[in-house]
């Protein structure tokens, strides 16, 4: 399919309808939110890594990309920080669940039948998958059966190899690299000028008990708001990222597509 660009919304609706109305074109959402990431990089991380990823993959396969979900599901103390932060703006489960279950009938109403969910914010991830379950089960009320939908988180893809290149001291786990070494890293490879490292602060990975307490409490998360330290990012593990979740990404929708 030809296209000028791998966004959607900057397609006419004439153009828009040819490329979808077969059902062969499939749609990729980023899944993002508007949550803090420490002292030294924006509040919209979680929303233009995943987009930046459904673009290059987009362009691989010759999909196209929608406008991102650019609030996400609450953050959670030991994933995110918590959603006490100022900045932080989240969305009930509910919410998030019905948005993205009107999306996916929405597009499948154009004549779109693959969808892939790309997300970047991890607490999305199963508001994600009931959005979708109650997208299908009624899709299926109106007689749309042959509706196929990837979900994909992109660290997902990061190897054990990778991991021990990008972490030589040790990997403190995906859930404490909240504004660390993967997120500045890539934001360093793809958009550093939203990076301020001379305002990084190097923090002792957090350590948590192992329950939750709500509502939360506010000195368990490090003060800059990250939950490791970001000082080892750098622009070239940023690119070893950005190639191998790219490559992890397209290759998933190959063979799902």
């Amino acid at each position: 399919m030809p296209q000028r660009t791998a966004f959607a919304s900057e397609l006419a609706w004439p153009d828009y309808h040819d490329a979808v109305k077969d059902g062969t074109t499939p749609i990729l959402i980023p899944m993002g939110a508007m949550e803090q990431h420490g002292h030294h990089m924006p509040l919209h991380v979680d929303v233009l890594l995943p987009t930046e990823f459904a673009r290059r993959a987009a362009l691989e396969i010759d999909a196209l990309v929608a406008p991102p979900f650019t609030y996400g599901y609450k953050s959670h103390q030991k994933s995110g920080g918590g959603n006490h932060f100022p900045g932080t703006t989240s969305l009930d489960g509910a919410t998030l669940v019905a948005s993205l279950r009107d999306v996916i009938k929405e597009f499948a109403r154009h004549g779109v039948r693959k969808i892939g969910l790309v997300n970047g914010h991890y607490e999305n991830s199963w508001f994600i998958i009931e959005g979708i379950d109650l997208a299908l089960r009624e899709l299926r009320w109106d007689g749309i059966t042959d509706m196929k939908i990837l979900v994909l988180s992109y660290w997902d893809f990061v190897g054990e190899d990778d991991i021990a290149r990008l972490y030589p001291d040790g990997f403190p786990g995906w859930a404490l690299e909240h504004g660390g070494v993967l997120e500045t890293s890539l934001m360093l490879a793809l958009y550093p000028h939203f990076v301020d490292l001379s305002r990084a602060v190097d923090v002792t990975p957090a350590s948590f008990p192992p329950y939750d307490v709500y509502p939360v409490k506010p000195e368990w998360t490090p003060t800059p708001g990250t939950l490791s330290s970001p000082k080892e990012a750098t622009a070239g593990k940023g690119e070893l990222l950005l190639k191998v979740c790219t490559e992890g990404v397209v290759g998933a929708l190959r063979a799902e597509f």
